[in-house]
């Protein structure tokens, strides 16, 4: 007779997992949809008072990619957390592909971000010292 010791039997835990994984994955949604609606209305704010400051719609496309990449991580890693439990060769493959493609989506997203930052920077000038108005529009950051 062999005694088998289980805090948890597999078709528990696959269900513990499962609802876990649903949770991350429904936070990187969210995460993604609250910056979708942070940006749009952003947008719409800066066409309202006259924008079209390319400064501005700067820091908007950067905020919305931080978004971006935040909920991104979170879809990763509810990927990874569903192939925690005897996954199969298929479950393997899937993930290795969701992750290359995730993984090149927040590699180019953060180079971007990283990108916009320098043109930024570059556009505002010095720390406390704002760019001409003919050049960047309002002094003024968001």
């Amino acid at each position: 007779m062999t005694l088998s010791l289980e805090l948890l039997p597999e078709s528990g835990l696959r269900e513990v997992i499962g609802f876990l994984v649903r949770l991350i994955e429904s936070a990187g949604a969210v995460v993604i949809f609250v910056g979708a609606v942070w940006a749009f209305g952003q947008f719409v704010a800066s066409g309202l008072r006259g924008g079209g400051q390319v400064a501005g719609f700067n820091r908007i496309r950067l905020r919305l990619g931080r978004f971006l990449v935040l909920g991104l991580e979170f879809q990763l890693a509810g990927d990874v957390l569903r192939t925690a439990v005897a996954p199969s060769f298929t479950e393997i493959g899937q993930l290795a592909a969701i992750a290359a493609i995730r993984t090149a989506l927040n590699y180019f997203l953060g180079r971007e971000i990283a990108q916009e930052r320098v043109e930024l920077k570059n556009v505002e000038g010095p720390p406390g010292q704002t760019a001409p108005q003919s050049k960047q529009g309002e002094g003024t950051r968001m």
